[in-house]
C-alpha cells in the first residue's frame, strides 16, 4: 500500500471547522500533522504501510473516501467525524468506528482517532497523553482554593428562579435562548459581582476569569450541557415525573446521564507523549489523537442500552468533566438541578410544544439549538 494517502492534507480542520465556540479550550483543535503509522496490534487484512525498518501492519486501515465504504479497488475504508450529515446524526459513524475502526487516521482531523470507551477514558487521563484541559482533572483540582460553594449555590438558585419567573408570563418559550443562554452567564455574574446590565458584555472575559480561571471558558460548554439535559428530561414525560420533586441525588443522575449520553463536546484533541497501546495497535509518541466523547459514552461494552437516557442505570459514567473539585464543574451540576427545580416550580405544566421534539447538531460541541415550550401546558 502506498504511504501516500497518509500525508498531510492542504487544510484541516482548523480551516473548514462548522462551528467555533468563542475562545473555549475545547473546541480549538489544532492544525495537527500526521504521526507515523500505528505498529502493531491487530492488524487490518492485506494493508501496510512504510514504517522505519521496512513494512508493518497498520492497526487499522485510513480513511480516503467520504462517507466511508469502498475506496478504488474494493478496500473497506472508515467513515469520518467529519463527513457529510454527520452533524444531525454522528451515531452511525461512531458505531462504524467503534466496531471496524478502533483506530484510524483521518484527513480532516489530521489525526489518529480513537472512539472506543475504554480507549477514549485512558487518553484523558493518562500521562502519557498531553496538551489537554479537562474541569475536574487532578492539575485543575489543584488549581482552585477558597471557593465558596454556599454562595455558588445561593447565586445559581436566585439567578434560576428569576429566570424561570420571566419564561412562565409567556405563551410559548425556548428554554436555550431564554434560559440556558443566560443562566451559565448570569452565575457567574452574581458571584463576581458584576451588574445584571452588564453581565453579557463581560462575563465571558474577566467576570469569567476572576472566578474560575483556566476554566473560564467553559461557560459556553455548560450553556450546551444545559440545553442537552433539559431536552432529555423533558423529552420524556416519565422522566418528568420521576425528577419532578427528585432530591438532588437523583437529579444529580440525570446530569451525569445526560453528559454520558449526550456530552457538549464531541472531539477532544491529545498528543502522546510516550507510546500507548490502544484497540487496534500501539500509537507512538508525538502523534495527534482525536478523541470522540460522544462515541465513548455510547460504547455498547460498556454501556447497557447506551442510546438510552436513564438516570436509573446501574452503569453510570461520563467523560465531559473529571473527578476533582473545580468550579465550572460545581457550577455545571447546580445549574442543571436549579434549572429543573425553578422550571417545575414556576410551570407545573411545563412541556414541549405541540409537535416539537428536540434536535441535536453540531460536530465538535453538540447540543440542541431550541427547546420550544408552552410554559401553561
Amino acid at each position: 500500500m502506498s504511504h501516500e494517502q497518509n500525508r498531510e492534507p492542504g487544510r484541516g480542520i482548523g480551516g473548514e471547522r462548522p462551528e467555533a465556540s468563542g475562545g473555549d479550550p475545547w473546541t480549538r483543535l489544532p492544525s495537527m500533522a500526521p504521526a507515523t503509522p500505528p505498529v502493531g496490534g491487530r492488524a487490518a487484512e492485506g494493508v501496510s504501510a512504510v514504517v522505519p525498518g521496512g513494512l508493518a501492519p497498520l492497526a487499522a486501515p485510513v480513511r480516503t473516501a467520504p462517507g466511508g465504504g469502498l475506496a478504488p479497488g474494493g478496500r473497506v475504508v472508515a467513515p469520518s467525524p467529519l463527513d457529510p450529515g454527520a452533524s444531525r446524526d454522528p451515531h452511525g459513524i461512531h458505531r462504524t468506528l467503534r466496531e471496524d475502526f478502533p483506530l484510524t487516521y483521518d484527513p480532516l482531523l489530521r489525526a489518529w482517532v480513537l472512539s472506543r470507551y475504554a480507549d477514549v477514558a485512558t487518553a484523558l487521563t493518562d500521562s502519557r497523553f498531553t496538551h489537554g484541559h479537562r474541569p475536574g482533572d487532578p492539575p485543575c483540582a489543584r488549581a482552585h482554593v477558597d471557593v465558596d460553594v454556599a454562595a455558588l449555590r445561593s447565586v445559581t438558585e436566585r439567578t434560576a428562579y428569576v429566570l424561570a419567573r420571566r419564561i412562565a408570563e409567556r405563551p410559548q418559550a425556548d428554554l436555550v435562548a431564554d434560559l440556558c443562554h443566560w443562566l451559565p452567564a448570569g452565575t457567574v455574574a452574581a458571584a463576581v459581582g458584576v451588574p445584571y446590565r452588564d453581565m453579557m458584555r463581560l462575563v465571558r472575559g474577566r467576570a469569567a476569569g476572576a472566578l474560575a480561571g483556566e476554566c473560564g471558558g467553559q461557560i459556553a460548554v455548560r450553556e450546551k450541557a444545559l440545553a442537552s439535559f433539559l431536552g432529555n428530561v423533558l423529552a420524556d414525560p416519565d422522566q418528568v415525573a420521576a425528577l419532578r420533586d427528585a432530591p438532588a441525588g437523583l437529579v444529580g443522575r440525570a446530569w451525569a446521564e445526560s453528559l454520558r449520553r449526550d456530552p457538549p463536546v464531541q472531539i477532544a484533541v491529545r498528543r502522546t507523549a510516550a507510546e500507548v497501546p490502544v484497540s487496534g495497535g500501539v500509537l507512538p509518541a508525538g502523534a495527534s489523537v482525536a478523541l470522540l466523547v460522544g462515541s465513548a459514552g455510547r460504547d455498547p461494552e460498556r454501556f447497557r442500552e447506551p442510546d438510552r437516557f436513564d438516570p436509573f442505570r446501574d452503569d453510570p459514567g461520563q467523560l465531559t468533566y473529571g473527578s476533582g473539585f473545580c468550579p465550572a464543574v460545581v457550577l455545571a451540576g447546580l445549574e442543571a438541578e436549579y434549572a429543573l427545580r425553578a422550571l417545575f416550580t414556576a410551570m407545573p405544566r411545563l412541556r414541549f410544544a405541540d409537535g416539537f421534539r428536540p434536535v441535536w447538531t453540531g460536530l465538535i460541541t453538540r447540543a440542541p439549538r431550541s427547546l420550544i415550550v408552552r410554559p401553561g401546558g
